[in-house]
């Protein structure tokens, strides 16, 4: 028998401020806010849906069970596929007076070439909007 792992269901980001992180994920990033019920211990968790995966949020002061060893805000490094080309990005990134860090720039993604933007969250995680080319 062989093992192997398919494809990545969710992330989970720790954060500062749940209104900020709503805020940007929802409006900056046009991601589906959803409220659900956590399974294990009757919480009320917050997610944001793309595509077929989804970012789970959790509150740096609030500890979920289970959780990352060192649950830590401003930690995470994104990379997110869009079908909207990068000059649509850029324009609607300066309108929204979001600082663009840096790019375009062409990187390496997990299928090949792509060209990238970077962006920061609300605490710091380093946001990458790329196109495969």
């Amino acid at each position: 028998m062989s093992f192997s792992v398919e494809s990545i269901d969710h992330i989970v980001l720790t954060v500062q401020n749940i209104d900020k992180t709503v805020y940007f994920y929802k409006n900056v990033l046009n991601m589906k806010l959803s409220f659900y019920t956590a399974k294990n211990d009757n919480t009320k968790r917050i997610s944001f849906s793309f595509g077929n995966q989804k970012i789970n949020i959790h509150s740096v002061d609030k500890k979920h069970i289970p959780h990352a060893k060192k649950p830590t805000s401003g930690s995470t490094d994104i990379c997110f596929l869009s079908n909207t080309s990068l000059n649509d990005w850029i324009d609607y990134l300066i309108r929204n007076e979001i600082e663009i860090e840096d790019g375009p720039v062409k990187r390496t993604g997990a299928k090949g070439e792509i060209l990238s933007i970077y962006i920061r969250d609300p605490d710091g995680n380093l946001i990458e909007i790329s196109q495969e080319i």
